[in-house]
């Protein structure tokens, strides 16, 4: 049994209403059941609803990432994560280039440099006033561009600050500003350190990013990112199995995935990689155990295969 420990526990509401905050005990594993039984009268019947499940279509087009996100207008789109988030960066920009719009693309921590292809421009450079120059000048003819601050020996970016990012939401030049906020150094499952992740205040949308290859893996240093993190989080022991449930405290706990995203922005789940076997099966039974817990924050679950056709197979709404 999980090591009992007292924290703040935190359910979001309805609405624009806010957080819910309320002093609890409680075990990592209780937490799933907390968030269903949090305020129980405002939501008699609730657990009679049905899930819904769509197949995402947009003009035609099956698995499109615009409509399985659902993507508005003028977003700063923060992702965050593990499993995906740099192939959903450059992916999603590529569908919306292609759609006309104009996009930047970047991070607030490391990535790789971004290959031929993924990107129409390359901009890097240590001051925030030239790159918000060229992004004025040049957005309009590559569509897309990609900036950071740095090369690093390393063959990674190093990314700009979250305020260059809060600058360039108040600019008319953009349609939209992906930014990776987060690293898992190439692992399906991480849980955030203190810093983490470095979310932009003006961030509109978070997309959390969760491979279903990390559902029963072992939690061991090779396989998860902060495997110690994890355990605290989820009650498994370091070298046991990380099951549906303990995937899904990933997203709803508050130290999880989700962990400072803006109260004003929308949160939306990605669960990659359900191209393995038994993967789309996988990927629902983990949404189900988070959306059968009413953690209403989160606005839809998208079930996704970010290396195969089409990107999203499946979307779920509480």
């Amino acid at each position: 049994m999980a090591e009992e420990y007292s924290k703040r526990f935190y359910t979001r509401l309805m609405g624009k209403s806010g957080w819910c905050r309320e002093r609890i005990s409680l075990s990592p594993g209780a937490c799933l059941r907390e968030a269903a039984s949090a305020k129980a009268g405002e939501r008699a019947g609730v657990g009679d609803k049905r899930l819904v499940e769509k197949t995402p279509k947009r003009k035609g087009r099956i698995g499109s990432l615009t409509e399985a996100l659902g993507i508005e207008a003028r977003e700063v789109i923060s992702l965050v994560g593990a499993g995906g988030k740099t192939t959903l960066m450059f992916r999603l920009a590529k569908e919306l280039s292609l759609g006309g719009k104009k996009v930047v693309t970047t991070t607030t921590t490391k990535i790789l440099e971004p290959a031929s292809g993924e990107t129409g421009f390359l901009f890097v450079d240590s001051d925030g006033e030239r790159i918000k120059d060229f992004l004025r000048g040049h957005l309009g003819q590559y569509h897309h561009i990609t900036i950071a601050r740095e090369r690093l020996e390393s063959g990674k970016l190093k990314g700009v600050s979250p305020n260059l990012v809060d600058e360039l939401c108040h600019s008319k030049g953009f349609d939209a500003v992906i930014v990776e906020a987060d690293g898992a150094a190439g692992r399906p499952v991480k849980a955030p350190r203190e810093h983490e992740p470095v979310i932009p205040t003006s961030t509109t949308l978070v997309v959390a990013v969760l491979g279903v290859d990390g559902l029963e893996m072992k939690l061991n240093e090779e396989s998860v990112f902060q495997p110690e993190r994890v355990s605290k989080i989820t009650g498994v022991p370091m070298g046991g199995k990380l099951t549906d449930e303990a995937m899904a405290l990933l997203v709803i706990h508050p130290e999880g995935i989700f962990k400072g995203a803006p109260s004003s922005a929308r949160v939306v789940a990605f669960l990659n990689k359900v191209d393995i076997p038994n993967g789309v099966a996988k990927a629902k039974s983990i949404a189900h155990k988070i959306l059968d817990k009413n953690h209403r924050q989160i606005e839809r679950i998208a079930l996704g295969q970010l290396k195969s056709e089409p990107p999203v197979v499946k979307v779920i709404f509480p």
